[in-house]
């Protein structure tokens, strides 16, 4: 697709859930694409982003240049595509938007948590479009692929670490890509703060508490709920509420992020628990904190001392 956009698989259509990459390649690809040809003009954006530019558009009177902004252009990508599901007048203009830039011969790149059929509400003349091109789906790696991932990120950062931790934090941490560099981040952080080797023996210590086992069914939404709210210093009741302050609803996300990663409980329980609020929004903020945890090392690291608190004895 980078090498040749437009040319073939168009569109293509990532899907895949929570820290498995969807992002990073999407910027990887819009990056790639820039690098090879500077002439060629790419816009990203989450659906988000296009729906509430394309509200304001009609607002300002500026549809226009709204349209412009998102048809005249070699290469789109939208993340997160599955959120214009339920919302008729965007699916009505990202049809538009999607006929004028592929019958232009320009390529789309779209990314959902879920393949085109599995997006119940969406039109069907987009599902079918979604379709048209090559639909992949992206899975945790296995084994092999999670020691070379450790591999070139331990290079990247000239750090001295021994096969053999590359290969236990692999074994340990089979989730998703974003779990297993924070679990190399913990153990980098502990050596040299400790002055101690990258051993598979400093690796089990620092990784041999509930954190990084298999133990979900143990965790309740509750409990979460309870270890946000004093980490952040949030009331269950403000967690719970319908204040939009950002000092409220970044620790509300995380809970709704937490939830779904550390328990097996449905979209529907976890909004239940956070003040009824529905499946999609509960997505949204999941999504959310996933992408920002991918480029802010903070927030991974607010992530991991919350996770340490859901987990203490």
């Amino acid at each position: 697709v980078a090498e040749r956009p437009g040319h073939a698989y168009n569109p293509l259509f990532l899907y895949g859930g929570v820290g498995l990459g969807k992002t990073h390649l999407m910027h990887a690809i819009g990056n790639q694409v820039i690098a090879r040809f500077p002439r060629k003009k790419v816009v990203y954006a989450t659906s988000e982003k296009f729906t509430n530019e394309f509200i304001t558009s009609i607002q300002q009177g500026k549809i226009d240049e709204f349209r412009g902004r998102y048809r005249r252009i070699d290469l789109l990508l939208i993340d997160d595509i599955q959120f214009i599901a339920d919302k008729e007048r965007t699916q009505e203009e990202f049809f538009h938007t999607f006929n004028a830039i592929h019958d232009d011969g320009k390529q789309i790149v779209l990314s959902s948590d879920r393949p085109p059929k599995q997006i119940i509400t969406l039109e069907e003349r987009l599902r079918s479009r979604f379709e048209w091109g090559l639909i992949a789906d992206l899975t945790a790696p296995d084994l092999e692929t999670r020691i070379a991932i450790l591999r070139a990120k331990a290079e990247e950062h000239s750090v001295p670490i021994s096969s053999e931790a590359l290969e236990f934090i692999a074994r340990k941490v089979a989730s998703n890509i974003r779990e297993l560099e924070g679990a190399l981040i913990r153990i980098v952080a502990y050596a040299n703060m400790n002055g101690r080797p990258l051993t598979a023996d400093l690796a089990q210590a620092v990784l041999s508490n509930v954190l990084y086992q298999p133990k979900r069914h143990v965790v309740t939404p509750e409990r979460i709920a309870q270890a946000v709210s004093d980490y952040y210093g949030v009331g269950l009741d403000q967690l719970k509420g319908q204040k939009r302050d950002r000092a409220i609803v970044m620790p509300r996300q995380i809970a709704m992020y937490l939830m779904r990663a550390e328990t097996d409980v449905s979209l529907l329980r976890i909004g239940a628990e956070l003040g009824n609020r529905d499946h999609s929004t509960v997505l949204h903020a999941c999504d959310k904190i996933d992408r920002e945890s991918a480029e802010n090392e903070e927030l991974r690291r607010e992530l991991a001392a919350v996770r340490e608190l859901i987990y203490a004895d």
